[in-house]
């Protein structure tokens, strides 16, 4: 009976692993019923290990190469089961096969914009995404604990993992660095290698290294990004003075397409500019409170606030320009362009 026993087995003498795939990052070779021959051949690719387990416990961990599986190519698995030096018999035990080629362009990104605290606007929302690469450096660690028994374990199965732990270190990164958005955008690269630092512990934990990682674009959501803009387009313009003389300036065709818009338009114009003034010395007392704050005067019915010479020629332009479009009558023009001369005293 035991002889019959014997003659049913099925020796494996040839044990190797070919990739089928770029995403499979540890494979077990099927074993079954089957008992490993005595001085079987195992071989192993590069960009591939192979670990022995036996009863769950790993054992010996082969690197690229053709072993003759004996006693002095398999140390610890001879400890663990007790073989003398002279070990000639078929063994049973779980090979596990392990791909260390690098996982390229994997994608990371903020699915919703990302609170951070900003130390020049404050608290805002942002949003970040790039891609990163990494290989399987130690199999011992990664069939711990990422792989375990499991027939075979892909990439895919472990992104999600990283993908969201890179996120979740974004705003600690900003708060810790204190670089305001706007540099922090305009220097993603340092962005990158600090973010790359602060991942790599997490991935030698699994087994593995973090072999790069890019931040490709940094940004804010549109309804923020829009008023940035904007604030910037007012720094272009030299301040919030400027920036009320142009929207009045913008003004003037509206006003005049309107009934009784041109009637108070010479007042509009000084006023507008007079707002200009105050905006900007109300900036200027929150910028510096030791400042004594700027009294603006008090407005009469009688007199507008008084304008340049420039500011009085670009809106007689401005007056013209709708003369020619059929919006103003040259009668029209010439009242109104009179009565903003006697503004030059």
């Amino acid at each position: 009976m035991a002889l019959m026993d014997f003659i049913k087995k099925q020796f494996i003498d040839i044990i190797q692993w070919t990739e089928d795939d770029g995403e499979t990052m540890a494979w077990r070779f099927p074993m079954a019923e089957f008992e490993i021959q005595h001085g079987a051949s195992l071989t192993v690719r590069e960009s591939q290990m192979a670990v022995f387990v036996n009863e769950g416990q790993i054992a010996d961990v082969f690197g690229p190469g053709m072993y003759k599986l004996t006693t002095q190519t398999l140390p610890v698995l001879t400890y663990l089961k007790n073989w003398d030096k002279l070990f000639e018999s078929p063994f049973k035990s779980d090979v596990y096969f392990f791909s260390t080629r690098q996982k390229i362009d994997r994608k990371w990104g903020t699915p919703n914009p990302v609170t951070i605290r900003d130390k020049e606007f404050g608290m805002v929302r942002l949003r970040a995404f790039g891609i990163y690469a990494f290989h399987l450096t130690d199999p011992k660690a990664f069939h711990t604990t990422i792989s375990g028994t499991l027939d075979s374990y892909g990439s895919e199965q472990l992104e999600g993992q990283l993908r969201n732990t890179i996120v979740g270190h974004i705003a600690d990164i900003f708060g810790e660095s204190g670089v305001a958005f706007i540099d922090m955008a305009s220097n993603q690269v340092e962005f990158g290698n600090v973010l790359k630092a602060k991942m790599e512990p997490m991935f030698a934990s699994y087994g593995l290294a973090l072999d790069s990682l890019n931040v490709q674009n940094i940004s804010l959501p549109e309804e923020l990004q829009a008023m940035l803009d904007k604030r910037i387009g007012v720094n272009i313009m030299g301040g919030m003075q400027a920036y009320t003389q142009f929207q009045t300036a913008e003004a003037i065709p509206l006003a005049a397409a309107n009934e009784g818009g041109l009637a108070g338009l010479g007042a509009g114009v000084g006023v507008g500019f007079g707002v200009g003034q105050q905006v900007a010395a109300s900036m200027a007392q929150s910028l510096n409170p030791a400042a004594p704050a700027a009294v603006a005067p008090a407005p009469t019915p009688t007199a507008a606030a008084p304008v340049s010479a420039d500011e009085v020629v670009a809106t007689i332009e401005k007056l013209h320009a709708l003369v020619g479009k059929g919006m103003l009558s040259q009668a029209e023009f010439d009242a109104k362009k009179a009565e903003l001369l006697k503004k030059l005293g």
